[in-house]
């Protein structure tokens, strides 16, 4: 299973899921680079070279890393036999918010602020050790490398690339999610040909705030898929 983290990019925040997906998949987290700067196009191109070539594999893309996995599953790389998105969008999931994209670059990103952004991330009453894990995770990202994510974000339409997609779709939505409404899935089940929706009670950072029934998820998910292979 290959792993495309959040804004942060680190893929640290995956440790509680990988710890839940057990020994059922060997887990590959793709982490972005810190310079130089990537836009969704330069991402898609990094995680394809950490694809592995030799065997199947599912591809998992959670919030800000949507596009890329929707980029890479549509490019149809050897090997994917699914696709799992958590939490994301193909295009622009706050279509209101697109004019404000060129005051992205005056937007305050400092470290002193993550605790005050935590709640939208992880809900109200998280426990003190996942508000610790988000903080130290936001922390080590540069704030103009956070600023330039959220404005890849701000322009993104990777629609074309959804209706590409000929494998399996899953689709994590949190019903809590203060990032990304439902409009976005209802956009991505519109396009994706073969897809299925799970709707769990939680916040945006669904795979971290729920690891044990979102791994259970995923597993069940490729385990019906793996044997309709073999038919």
């Amino acid at each position: 299973m290959v792993l495309l983290p959040g804004m942060d990019g680190s893929g640290e925040l995956f440790a509680g899921f990988i710890a839940a997906l057990g020994d059922r998949f060997d887990v590959i987290v793709v982490s972005y680079p810190a310079a130089p700067a990537l836009g969704y196009a330069g991402l898609a191109g990094h995680a394809r070279a950490q694809l592995p070539r030799d065997r199947p594999f599912v591809l998992l893309g959670e919030s800000f890393s949507g596009p890329v996995a929707i980029a890479l599953a549509a490019s149809t790389p050897p090997g994917l036999i699914a696709l799992v998105l958590c939490c994301t969008f193909a295009r622009m999931p706050r279509p209101l918010l697109a004019p404000l994209r060129p005051l992205v670059g005056v937007l305050p990103m400092w470290p002193v602020l993550t605790p005050l952004i935590a709640p939208f991330l992880l809900g109200f009453g998280a426990p003190a050790a996942l508000r610790q894990a988000l903080r130290g995770a936001l922390d080590k990202v540069r704030p103009a490398r956070l600023r330039q994510r959220l404005k890849e974000v701000m322009a993104v339409d990777y629609t074309a690339s959804a209706q590409a997609i000929a494998v399996p779709v899953l689709y994590l939505q949190a019903l809590h999610d203060r990032i990304v409404p439902p409009a976005a899935a209802r956009l991505l089940a519109s396009l994706c040909p073969d897809w299925r929706l799970v709707a769990l009670p939680g916040p945006h950072l669904l795979l971290q705030a729920s690891p044990r029934h979102t791994a259970t998820l995923v597993r069940d998910f490729v385990g019906h898929i793996r044997p309709a292979m073999n038919q």
